[in-house]
């Protein structure tokens, strides 16, 4: 009945921020980022297009199957889409599921012959069909678009350099969180390739179970482009016994880490990564994981997505849910974080610094600094 109560409410606020002149689009990103995310899929369809602000009341119509003449992708996209069959629900009739399938190709297709800059990748469509699954065809092409300039724009580049040099915020991100685990996957000279599909795909290509994917795509739209990384992080750190109880060597750690669970607890994990992307922002990580000038990549350049306000930016609702926290919690230990060495001190000292200067100073100007990465340092890809 309690349950029932607090989804009642949730589902008040949401119809509130919506019906607002403006939209209320923090609220929107809150409720996103809060214990159940946004629900359902019916709420998702109208809150999606919010989060990326897109208009989706003039949709144009998609083209057809002209696309697919002469394209250089074509064949790539056919084969991966092909091979998507474990991505559609169970059940799904074969008819619908392969018009599922032809739409999704057109989709594809079709952001790609817009945006030229893009390069399709493989697990792209892992992203789109997602959205298909909630969204339909032509509001799917609309947001899978402005996703793919700002957020998916760095896989989206003719090399995996950017790529790698996100995948490259894993290690420092453990080193600080827990130390005993980063130094064991060092030992291990495990890298970062485990968490590439992850990354990648937003979680859809490991995760079996859609209503999971869905809840992770609320958080990770309401966030900056980096979140699914700091997910990543702290799924290894949720399984730091059997990390530590395995055997260090390269293939069993990769083995062990490639293998993800489906049974995470995944409101849990979504809190934790919000909380250690506040303890540790991009911009204080960069010294440590950039290999080039941090001004390429999206996430370096999210200040330029085109949010309605300060007020509406991503980090700033992140903060405030920080900040809001009882006091006593606060000084709880996180598991997360163990006092194994000194850098422990370092990081509840950067912990507080942030709240107190959040405090200070306010959440928008905090905001910007989150999103500006350190420029010029280079350091090897795989270290």
């Amino acid at each position: 009945a309690d349950f029932d109560s607090k989804e009642k409410r949730k589902v008040a606020e949401i119809q509130r921020a919506l019906s607002s002149e403006p939209i209320d689009v923090a609220a929107l990103r809150r409720m996103a980022i809060s214990e159940g995310g946004l629900l359902t899929d019916e709420i998702r369809r109208k809150v999606w297009p919010q989060l990326l602000s897109v208009n989706t009341d003039d949709l144009p119509p998609l083209p057809g199957k002209e696309l697919r003449e002469d394209n250089k992708d074509y064949q790539q996209v056919l084969l991966d889409v092909r091979r998507s069959l474990r991505r559609f629900p169970p059940g799904m009739p074969d008819e619908q599921r392969e018009g599922l399938q032809e739409e999704l190709i057109d989709i594809i297709l079709h952001v790609l012959k817009r945006n030229p800059q893009l390069h399709y990748y493989q697990g792209y469509h892992d992203i789109v069909v997602t959205f298909l699954l909630v969204m339909g065809d032509r509001p799917t092409a609309a947001l899978v678009e402005k996703l793919s300039v700002h957020h998916l724009r760095d896989f989206m580049e003719p090399t995996m350099d950017n790529t790698k040099i996100m995948l490259n915020y894993l290690m420092p991100i453990l080193d600080r969180a827990n130390p005993e685990v980063h130094d064991f996957m060092q030992s291990a000279e495990v890298g970062t390739i485990f968490a590439l599909s992850w990354l990648i795909t937003w979680f859809g290509h490991v995760l079996s179970d859609l209503k999971h994917v869905v809840r992770l795509y609320d958080f990770f739209l309401a966030c900056h482009p980096l979140m699914p990384l700091y997910f990543a992080a702290v799924i290894v750190l949720y399984r730091k016994q059997e990390v530590l109880d395995c055997e260090c060597d390269l293939a069993s750690v990769h083995h062990l880490l490639s293998q993800i669970p489906q049974d995470l607890p995944y409101e849990t994990l979504i809190s934790k990564a919000g909380d250690l992307f506040i303890q540790l922002p991009p911009s204080e990580l960069a010294k440590e994981a950039a290999q080039q000038e941090a001004e390429r990549t999206a996430a370096s350049t999210f200040k330029d997505f085109e949010l309605a306000s300060e007020q509406q930016r991503p980090d700033t609702v992140l903060r405030q849910r920080f900040r809001e926290r009882p006091r006593e919690e606060e000084r709880t230990k996180s598991s997360l974080t163990e006092p194994r060495t000194k850098r422990f001190v370092k990081l509840a000292v950067a912990g507080l610094a942030v709240a107190g200067l959040a405090v200070a100073l306010g959440a928008a100007a905090l905001a910007k600094s989150a999103l500006e990465w350190a420029p010029k340092f280079e350091l090897q890809i795989f270290p």
